[in-house]
């Protein structure tokens, strides 16, 4: 029986829906499943991508889809590795990571999966980044720990910030700046942030977008977490704003939307220690640093409305913002020095998962999903459901003649099967046929046996550690960086 054995590039969600849901089309008791083997690599120490790193503290039941990661851990044909970074060159992100190439990787495995999302930020061209003008990302991954330990402006100065973009990653920031650390300090955020927020100067949020209410990403959900702020208010809006186009038919986020912002948020403005605004229609053209005679930046917004297409146009009128700290929000892409990528797209070139070359003939075994395959967009549920179709088209190649009862019951639908698709296929990466199922790389075993390269044994030996500090603090869990945990490792 032909052995499936796949190296999964990113330990996140769609990494582990794609795992689960193979692991459980073809069970270990079935004839295929005994030659199924499911590797997974992440260059982060810790599993489960962003759900650990990306998952705002306060959203702890967003959390709860790594009980199934866990489950599909605990099969025995599945295997982690963490701190591995797989690439054509080490990775300047995550120094610690060890390296190894795609060319050394793929001869140990019959199929490939990228499941690498989208780790790099989008800036605005009026606003490159310096000490004034930082991603979002950076912002997260601070209040997360994230292994890249991302340097961020003290808070101890900066009274005024202002966010590009009016997605939910947006309010997530918004909301950490302007919520008491005393009702933080009982989630997953570790101590050292929380001595920095207790610090915090911040007294004013703007949330900038080109367009207007009805065309804001933010959901529902993240705008009434923001109006029920404890010590923070929002400030009114213009009524004209809230007031639809005529003969337009809202649906249903749009209808609440618009309720939601007339009603307002629930403590006064004007009686609250800090503030936050809604500042639609605006986008900015520059930025100018603080002078001796303004200790402010000036940020130059251009006033916009939208044409018959719903796209925002400059009217010609501009005006300034004087903030001390600018946080682009605007979205990310794949990282473009990965095999595959497509910068048109902003992600891997795939056809229903599968991985496409800049020629357009499809590579034979090589897949990708989630963020990496689609861009950054949906939430964790549109995550699974592309991570369990695209498992279902990796069986469909592989056993395109499966009958029923031989543990091959797919119920996603490839968008294109692999008749046609599959005979244009090529070979690439120099995958193996003939391999030894339970074989990995020399240089990932190795750094196995010198504890610089973990496994999910080790990662649940760390979560019940960083759980049962958490406890004795009051909180969720305290986390550790990486140093902490390999230490922590070796002596246990």
């Amino acid at each position: 029986m032909a052995p499936l054995k796949l190296a999964v590039v990113g330990g996140g969600p769609s990494s582990f829906y794609v795992a689960s849901r193979l692991l459980s089309l073809l069970p270990q008791t079935s004839v295929r499943g005994e030659n199924l083997r499911v590797h997974m690599y992440d260059r982060l120490w810790a599993p489960h991508g962003l759900v650990r790193y990306g998952v705002a503290p306060d959203h702890p039941e967003v959390k709860n889809c790594t009980h199934k990661f866990d489950q599909a851990a605990m099969d025995p044909r599945f295997r982690f590795f963490g701190n591995i970074h797989v690439g054509a060159r080490p990775s300047t992100i995550i120094p610690h990571a060890r390296s190894i190439s795609l060319s050394s990787l793929a001869p140990h495995y019959t199929h490939l999966l990228f499941a690498t999302g989208c780790t790099v930020p989008t800036f605005h061209p009026a606003l490159p980044a310096s000490d004034l003008v930082v991603p979002a990302l950076s912002f997260v991954h601070w209040y997360t720990q994230h292994p890249s330990r991302p340097r961020i402006p003290s808070l101890e100065k900066i009274e005024h910030v202002t966010l590009i973009g009016q997605g939910n990653v947006s309010l997530d920031v918004a909301r950490i700046l302007l919520t008491s650390p005393s009702v933080l300090e009982k989630y997953d955020v570790p101590e050292t942030v929380l001595e920095i927020l207790r610090r915090s100067a911040v007294k004013h949020v703007s949330i900038v977008g080109r367009r207007g209410p009805l065309e804001a990403a933010f959901t529902v959900k993240e705008l009434r977490e923001m109006m029920n702020l404890s010590e923070a208010s929002m400030v009114p809006l213009d009524p004209s704003l809230l007031e639809p186009p005529p003969d337009t038919k809202l649906n249903r986020q749009q209808t609440r939307t618009l309720q939601l912002l007339r009603k307002g948020s629930v403590n006064e403005h004007g009686k609250t220690p800090k503030t936050w605004s809604l500042d639609f229609f605006r986008s900015p053209t520059g930025l100018a640093p603080p002078s001796p005679s303004s200790p402010a930046a000036n940020l130059t917004l251009a006033h916009t409305s939208l044409d018959s297409s719903n796209h925002a146009i400059p009217t010609g009128q501009t005006s300034t913002l004087a903030t001390n700290l600018v946080v682009t929000s605007l979205g990310h892409r794949s990282d473009p020095t990965q095999e595959f990528y497509d910068p048109a797209l902003a992600h891997l070139r795939t056809l229903s998962g599968r991985v496409v070359s800049a020629e357009g003939h499809v590579v034979r075994n090589v897949y990708a999903s989630g963020w990496a395959a689609m861009g950054a967009k949906g939430v964790l549920a549109s995550t699974m459901m592309d991570a369990y179709a695209v498992a279902d088209t990796i069986l469909s190649d592989q056993f395109p003649d499966a009958a029923e009862g031989e543990g091959v019951q797919t119920t996603h639908a490839p968008a294109r099967g692999a008749e046609g698709v599959l005979e244009d296929a090529v070979e690439g990466l120099g995958l193996g046929k003939d391999v030894d199922l339970e074989n990995v790389p020399e240089e990932v075993e190795r750094g196995v046996m010198e504890g610089e390269v973990t496994q999910y044994g080790d990662w649940k030996r760390v979560d019940e550690e960083e759980v049962r500090r958490g406890e004795v603090l009051g909180k969720e869990r305290e986390r550790m960086g990486w140093e902490e945990a390999r230490e922590f490792l070796r002596k246990a």
